[in-house]
């Protein structure tokens, strides 16, 4: 089955015969022209799991260290301990009214689950999970970063160390652990984007950054059907039955590869279109740094091509499959903005600020574009916000935008259906405000929200049809009253 993270489209308004000529540039779109979302009433039947106990976040994101997934009969967690754990999937149980759910640590009435299936022992925090072949994928970060296929009744039936292709850590730290950054699956074959970090002195650069990086095909047996090697930093894969695309966030090493996305034919691993915002003719321009360091921050599929969220140039871009851009979406473009937080005026000092998209998801209802942090051109800390900060976009598959929404704060990664976008929401690590902790659900269509709060930070979702479930990690801010919010635990909810 298709990974929850990334729908396959399909759906009638994307004609494969737009030219570059004819492309629709939705920077023009004025946000006060559309409709603002609805809000829906909050998800129904809560029910809530511990997960034992973890040291808390802060301030600032600590980066992935669980995972959740959604099959047809268990809630799948994976663990910062690197345990798997089964629950029996009710969407039924648990409290019924839907204003229970509003901030759940308040309400000791929430339901719990159903009772654990079984769980799995392992080394190894558990970073991405998707259902596949009547059982889950499972990729880890550690010293050998493994996937891993574990069947429905929690046995392992294989496992692959990608420290055997990247290499070992260089350094026993998290962030140079191998590190498995995507799992997508597409009917009986799986794929896993895996990288290692390290810095590597070279000539004229004794702290030069350095990526070694594989992309596999997998069968349901274990067998790699072939593998893709790059001196870069994969963020994300996104597959049918047609094509495998990889997106690529770092590429330190240009002479070895320097593209943000390439698309890969998924019987042989060859490379069907290389694709950066940095040098397409029709991206960029002067818009864009030919020199970025960032290329491409997200990758959809589309029936008539590619959705792709640039980093290089703070914009979204839907592609054809040849890689000619049919639309643009002005997200983070940097702006002027007051640097005591307020609107930028002619006696105000400024910042000029930006902001990354970081996430895209594609379904026949749309396309969403969820982004990130505001950040100073300038310097390191800023209190300007970008206006488009911890903003979901909505564009139809022809590139018109239809929505924006507030997702709250920052988001780890997503989630998605044919029609909608979950968004998991973290901490914002200047305004630390826990009121934006929680799970926000987006029609992708029109916008509307359907919202449910944590106490803690929200960093990991799942998303299917008939249910919602994300994982809750506590945090303790360092400017508050230094008490840990929120709790270690698994909240489902039904649609």
């Amino acid at each position: 089955m298709p990974s929850p993270s990334r729908s396959e489209g399909e759906g009638d308004g994307d004609d494969p015969g737009t030219t570059a000529d004819s492309r629709t540039d939705a920077s023009t779109t004025d946000p006060s022209t559309t409709d603002p979302p609805r809000i829906d009433p909050a998800l129904s039947a809560h029910a809530v799991a511990s997960l034992g106990e973890i040291d808390p976040g802060g301030s600032r994101q600590r980066g992935r260290r669980s995972a959740v997934a959604l099959t047809d009969e268990a809630v799948v967690v994976g663990t910062a301990d690197g345990d798997l754990r089964a629950f029996e999937r009710d969407d039924d149980a648990g409290r019924g009214e839907s204003d229970a759910l509003r901030h759940p640590a308040e309400d000791d009435t929430a339901g719990e689950f159903a009772p654990e299936r079984w769980r799995l022992s392992g080394d190894e925090p558990v970073v991405a999970l998707t259902p596949f072949d009547d059982g889950v994928l499972v990729g880890t970060r550690g010293e050998h970063g493994f996937v891993r296929l574990v069947d429905a009744d929690g046995d392992e039936r294989w496992r692959l160390s990608t420290a055997d292709d990247v290499g070992p850590p260089a350094k026993e730290t998290r962030f140079w652990y191998p590190f498995v950054a995507a799992i997508e699956t597409h009917g009986d074959r799986g794929y896993a984007a895996a990288r290692r970090y390290e810095r590597r002195e070279t000539e004229g650069d004794a702290t030069a950054r350095r990526f070694e990086s594989v992309v596999y095909a997998i069968d349901p047996d274990g067998t790699v059907a072939w593998r893709y090697a790059a001196a870069a930093s994969p963020i994300a894969v996104a597959a049918d039955g047609d094509r495998v695309a990889v997106a690529y966030n770092r590429c330190p090493e240009p002479d070895a590869h320097d593209d943000g996305l390439v698309a890969l034919d998924p019987e042989t691993g060859e490379v069907r279109l290389r694709w950066d915002p940095r040098r397409a003719p029709d991206a960029g321009g002067e818009r864009g740094d030919p020199d970025a360091a960032r290329p491409v921050g997200d990758v959809a599929l589309t029936p008539g091509g590619y959705a792709v969220a640039s980093h290089a140039d703070y914009r979204g871009y839907l592609l054809d499959r040849d890689g000619t851009v049919r639309a643009s979406v002005d997200l983070g473009t940097p702006v002027d903005r007051a640097r005591d937080g307020g609107d930028a005026d002619a006696d105000a000092p400024t910042d000029r600020v930006y902001a990354y998209p970081n996430h895209v998801h594609a379904g026949p209802a749309g396309v969403a574009f969820v982004v990130g942090n505001t950040f100073p051109e300038e310097g390191r800390e800023t209190a300007a916000r970008h206006p488009a900060e911890h903003t979901a976009v909505g564009v139809d598959l022809a590139g018109t935008e239809r929505w924006r929404a507030d997702v709250g704060g920052f988001a780890h990664h997503v989630a998605g259906t044919d029609d909608a976008l979950a968004v998991p929401a973290a901490q914002h690590f200047r305004d630390r405000d826990p009121s934006v902790h929680g799970v926000r659900l987006f029609d992708l269509g029109t916008g509307a929200v359907s919202a449910a709060d944590t106490d803690g930070v929200a960093t990991a979702v799942a998303l299917t049809d008939e249910a919602v479930a994300a994982v809750e990690e506590p945090v303790a801010y360092h400017d508050g009253d230094g008490d840990e919010r929120g709790a270690y635990q698994v909240h489902r909810w039904r649609r």
